[in-house]
């Protein structure tokens, strides 16, 4: 094998903005011409960003990305293989294609064709079967993208038709640990098929996904040689020479709290940015949730472009308010306080003839608690109206498991930051931004969480232990284990019974949610899809 210079394109795409992602590709390839490389490597359907999901319906969404990729050609300083959707006979693949000497040289169709997870390719995609390789300064590339890879097959088969280096394209979304099963799998095919492998990912904010780029290479040995940033665009070189990758930029992993953090920083820029909101608006409560999405959204956005409400109701401790004000006082953003005594008894006034008429009723139940949330979403809503800024709403993972939340109240917003994050999670990614600086107030991390939306109330009056909580939603929810075996794992059975139907009786709350960042391997969004109507028993003996 000679020698070969590859320049590994790590850059954020933006689903449709083909032409937009195209310029993208262009730069990055200028910047691999500065660095000396022989070819440029982007990642899985670069050119019109991933997942397009029903964008792959349309025909001409495949003529303009043909338009895109044939321009593109003309116009590379260097030789690259680009990813792209590929109409082609009446049938449509999941494709890269090797631009050289301006024109398209050569297509690779992706083999495997997932249907797990956030994946749903075989809808808009048939596989391919036929070896991608090229050469390229003497070396012989195989091409496999990102599903392709964590199979044997297509690895093997770019082996046999005389591969000698894999270059892989990937739009792999993050979630957490999610690094090290990347470097297991791909360890596989190199010890498999004895190939030095190039890992190429996409990175940026997708709706709810975020792709965390992290890419990297491996030796025929499957030692690392090469580890890029996560969560960073970037272009980097990887030499290979006489059959050998040598060593490079190695950027150790981050802490598990900082990579989560730094997923929802990139969630939050790029769904305000790409979407074109001016900024965000926050509904503070001087609680924990809340205290973090702002911290996020500042980190994201910066303060200014954030603008914090605080909305006291009589339940409101002085405590929330002292806490809400001076974390406020640290960050610099934009506050208002818009008490909402008066609005509650309005609508105690205008609903109190209908409500008498229906027979007697406690002194204060659960209507009187969310009227209040929805207060507050309305008058989040109508500031979200008048100045264009997005809501961002505050709830976590938990809370949306177990319907722990006000539909059009404390749910009312266009974003859910923390969706996908544990209340356990919570407290540890707070812990971690106030070791950067300190932004959250003791109090907030340190008090028993609460609503506030009755005298003394806590969580736990209507929950159990949020570390008992999140553990059988962990296991029910994300590994799909039963309650008889969650059980047997040693949490309480009245807490898994009722955690379980909580759970189920709320799959309508969940969807009428607004969608948020996934950092998990299985969110409450594309990777969940259980009826709302359901008699399903489960299983418990």
């Amino acid at each position: 094998m000679a020698g070969l210079k590859v320049a590994i394109a790590q850059i954020n795409c933006t689903v449709g903005d083909v032409a937009g992602n195209a310029a993208k590709i262009l730069a990055a390839a200028e910047t691999a011409r500065l660095l000396g490389a022989d070819l440029l490597l982007t990642p899985e359907l670069a050119l019109c960003g991933y997942p397009p999901e029903d964008l792959l319906l349309r025909p001409d969404f495949y003529r303009a990305c043909e338009r895109e990729i044939s321009a593109l050609a003309t116009r590379l300083p260097l030789p690259a293989i680009v990813g792209h959707p590929l109409a082609h006979e009446k049938s449509h693949y999941n494709a890269a294609s090797l631009l050289r000497d301006g024109r398209v040289e050569a297509t690779y169709r992706k083999h495997r064709l997932p249907t797990y997870e956030v994946f749903d390719e075989a809808r808009y995609f048939k596989p391919g079967t036929a070896p991608g390789v090229f050469e390229i300064q003497g070396v012989r590339c195989g091409v496999n993208i990102c599903a392709d890879v964590w199979e044997p097959e297509p690895a093997q088969v770019a082996r046999a038709g005389g591969a000698e280096l894999l270059l892989v394209l990937n739009a792999s979304p993050y979630h957490m640990n999610k690094q090290a099963t990347r470097h297991a799998t791909l360890r596989k095919r190199v010890a498999e098929t004895g190939l030095p492998a190039l890992y190429c990912n996409m990175v940026g904010g997708q709706d709810e996904l975020v792709f965390d780029g992290a890419s990297f290479a491996l030796d025929a040995g499957g030692r690392l040689t090469h580890q890029l940033a996560a969560f960073k665009e970037t272009v980097a070189l990887v030499e290979i020479n006489d059959g050998r990758i040598l060593p490079g930029v190695q950027i150790p992993e981050p802490p598990l709290e900082k990579m989560v953090y730094g997923a929802l920083k990139l969630g939050v820029r790029d769904y305000l940015g790409k979407n074109g909101f001016p900024g965000a608006i926050i509904g503070l409560s001087g609680g924990i949730d809340s205290a973090l999405t702002l911290a996020v959204a500042v980190d994201a956005l910066g303060a200014d472009k954030v603008r914090a409400v605080m909305m006291p109701s009589p339940w409101t401790a002085q405590m929330s308010l002292d806490d809400s004000r001076e974390m406020i006082r640290r960050l610099g953003v934009q506050y208002d306080e818009i008490p909402i005594a008066g609005a509650m008894e309005q609508f105690a006034g205008l609903l109190a003839p209908t409500f008498a008429a229906l027979g007697p009723k406690p002194e204060w139940d659960t209507t009187d608690e969310n009227l209040q949330a929805r207060i507050r979403g309305m008058i989040l809503m109508a500031l979200s109206n008048r100045t264009g800024r997005i809501v961002l709403t505050t709830g976590n993972k938990s809370e949306m498991a177990v319907g722990y939340a006000t539909l059009y109240g404390d749910m009312a917003g266009g974003f859910a930051v923390i969706k996908d994050v544990f209340k356990t999670f919570v407290y540890r990614l707070a812990r971690h931004r106030n070791g950067v600086s300190d932004v959250i107030p003791e109090n907030i991390i340190t008090r028993p969480p609460s609503a506030e939306l009755k005298p003394g109330q806590t969580d736990q009056d209507s929950l159990p232990p949020y570390a008992i909580l999140d553990a059988i939603i962990e296991a029910y929810m994300e590994r799909d284990r039963s309650p008889r075996e969650i059980v047997a794992q040693g949490l309480p059975e009245a807490d898994v019974r009722r955690v379980v139907g909580l759970l189920k009786r709320n799959e309508y709350k969940r969807r009428q949610a607004p969608p948020g960042i996934r950092v998990t391997r299985r969110a409450f969004g594309k990777d969940w899809r259980y009826p709302i109507t359901s008699r399903y028993p489960d299983e418990w003996e």
